[in-house]
This record gives structure tokens, sequence and C-alpha cells, in this order.
């Protein structure tokens, strides 16, 4: 199976960028609903519908969510790939269908993807909520999972692009978890199934993005859903979708994503789950927040007459402008800042730094400066 003609011929050409709400995929779920697929589950705090899409006949039931997080939309982009791969009547597919009931719920967090928020629009971060569920979203979530009897569970996220995988100077473009049951973080049964799932995922990926996998951390908290349903009992595997080179948009992601959706269903469907691959997962590099957006190194700073050779870094803020995401770039930290990278780097040489604010990089400014007095910068790039 070749993935990526595989992805390049299913692709949703329809949904592409960060800014994914149910405006945009409702058209998808009326162009599946052909015989009642496509259910009304609930309702958001706004009154927005939580939408379920539920496809194939096989025993084996998978239950997939995502945008628990509003502004995590790069799994919600693969899933709807995925599906138009389910819906292809291609081999691959009427295997899937015969071996798996898939049951998604592509936008859990309608609120929160229209505000472009991590939270619902009670400010309240659904991945705390597993316990008390406070929220109509969090019931939802809640009441699928006890009602479809799932025997997989895979809860799809986007992360930062702050993290690494280890200390190589790679991004964590894929990460994953399988999550703890306990505080002691054993491994019993149902976290080695999702182990080795995990670990046959990343032998793919590595093919493709080779030390670009990262393992998420696996403390134990009971009020995040993953960590919930793996001591419920059910096999829970969590994705987070990372950063690629000069992918701010995650279309590259978007494609990883669905490899490791592809190959995760091929190897549970061939049953290649017999071995334990414990040490093959814990060989998978952890996620290390080492990352900034841009770096610029050996930059000379004026500081009231004092002059220093220093680094700088500055992060991109994602702000939801007229329903458009907006890339600003604001200087965050001043100082050696060993073992951390930037996704953009620039080495200054000693340049003279500049600008048209303080004269030097300040905490939390916009990221518009002046190099040597020639050289601009306008929103962390150099401006040609």
């Amino acid at each position: 199976m070749n993935l990526e003609e595989l992805f390049n011929q299913y692709k949703e050409q329809s949904i592409e960028g960060r800014y994914l709400t149910l405006d945009h995929i409702q058209p998808l779920l009326d162009k599946l609903n052909t015989n009642n697929q496509v259910q009304i589950i609930g309702k958001s705090v706004l009154d927005e519908p939580i939408y379920s899409y539920q496809i194939g006949t096989g025993e084996t039931r998978i239950y997939l969510w995502s945008q628990m997080h509003g502004n995590e939309s790069t799994t919600t982009k693969a899933l709807f790939d995925f599906i138009n791969v389910l819906n292809s009547g291609s081999e691959f597919a009427e295997k899937m269908l015969k071996t798996f009931t898939f049951y998604s719920i592509p936008i859990l967090n309608p609120d929160g993807a229209r505000l472009y928020t991590r939270e619902n629009a009670n400010i309240v971060d659904l991945n705390r909520d597993s316990q008390n569920l406070t929220q109509p979203e969090s019931k939802v979530l809640r009441e699928a999972f006890e009602t479809f009897k799932p025997h997989y569970c895979f809860n799809l996220h986007d992360q930062r692009t702050i993290f690494g995988a280890g200390t190589t100077g790679k991004p964590a473009t894929v990460s994953f978890l399988a999550p703890s049951y306990n505080e002691e973080r054993e491994i019993n049964e149902n976290r080695l199934k999702a182990i080795n799932v995990i670990a046959g995922v990343n032998d793919v990926l590595q093919q493709y993005i080779p030390g670009q996998v990262g393992r998420f951390d696996d403390s134990f908290n009971i009020n995040c859903i993953g960590d919930t349903f793996q001591f419920m009992g059910v096999p829970t595997i969590l994705f987070e979708a990372g950063h690629f080179a000069n992918d701010y948009n995650r279309e590259l992601t978007r494609k990883f994503i669905f490899f490791s959706l592809i190959s995760s269903f091929a190897i549970i469907s061939e049953n290649d789950l017999v071995d334990n691959r414990i040490s093959d997962y814990l060989n998978i590099s952890q996620n290390k927040v080492v990352f900034y957006d841009f770096m610029y190194k050996n930059i000379k700073i004026n500081y009231d007459g004092i002059e220093i050779i220093t680094n700088f870094v500055a992060q991109y803020k994602e702000e939801l402008i007229e329903n458009k995401i907006h890339f600003n770039a604001y200087i965050v930290e001043v100082g050696e800042l060993e073992n951390y990278f930037g996704h953009y780097e620039y080495d200054g040489k000693e340049a003279v730094y500049s600008d048209d604010y303080n004269g030097f990089p300040k905490l939390n400014q916009k990221a518009n400066f002046y190099l040597n007095k020639n050289v601009k910068f306008v929103n962390g790039l150099i401006k040609s």
C-alpha cells in the first residue's frame, strides 16, 4: 500500500489551514449522510450541534474524536481524509469496513473551534473535565463512549511548535501516548495493546520523518479523558499533531496523521499485536520543550550604554482576525538559551540590534527590528 498515493488521492480538498469550524465541515457531513450515518448527539454551550459519524459493520469498535480543543484542527482534516478512504469502495476500504465499526466525533468543541480557543465557551478545558463532567461537551463524549462500548479509543489533538523529539534538534512532528491508567504508570494488557499499535505506527513514520516522532509524557491525571478511558479498561491512543519545517498550516503534518491512522487500523486488523513492544515504545524520543519559532544568535544589544552579545527568541501567537488565523511574532526571551533551537535561526555575527520602540528586545514586543540598521526584520523574518 502506497501511503503517499493514497493521501494524494483521498485528501479532502475542501478543508485546509488551521481555522476549522462546523461551517467548514457541514457540507462534508451532509454529503456523507446518505443513510443516517451522521447524527446530532448533543449541543455545545452555545447550542451548536455536536455531530457523530458512524461507518462499518465490523466487530472491532473504534471510537475517535477530534477538536476537543477548538484550536487543534489538524487531526480533523486527517480524519476526513481517512473517511474518504473508507468511502472509496477500494479493496482496502472493504476490508476496513468488514473488520471495524468506526464511530467518530469530528469536532467535539464547536464553540472553541469557532472562537479558536483551547477551551469551550465556558472557558473550561474539556480534557480536564473527564471526572466532574461539568460541561455539555464532556457529557456527550462520555455518553457516546458508554453507548458505543469501543475496543479502542483514538484521542486526536495538536501540540504546540515548542516540542522537539528529545534534544535532537528535530521537531516532534507527530507524537503519541499510551496513557497511564494508574499513578504508578504500570502496563497492563489494555495499555500494552495501545503501546504495540504506537510502536508499529512509529516503524512506518520513521520511513517518512526519521527522528521526528515523539512520545508524550505519561504522568497520570484521572481528569484527562485518555487516562480515564485507559483506567476504564479501553486501550487508548493519544495523537499529537506537531510542527514540520515551514508547515505552520499543518498540511504536511496532516498527511503524517493520515499515515498514522491508516497504519493503526492496518496493524490492528492484521492482529499484529502479539509482541511485547514496550522497549520499542520507550525508545521513541520523549517530547521536550526545546523549540522557539525564531532564534537570533550573537546579537549585540545596548542596555543603557552597556553592550552585550547575546541571543533572543520570538514566538508566533495565532490570532483570529476576521475569521482568519494570523501568525504574529512576539519576542519572548533574551539570554544564552542553551539547549534550545529555533525553527528559524539567524546568526547575527555580532550585528547591532535596534528598533522603533525601546532600542533593545523587550518581552512581548512585536518582532520588528533592525540589525546593523540595514537588515530589517518584520514579523520575525527578513523583509526583502
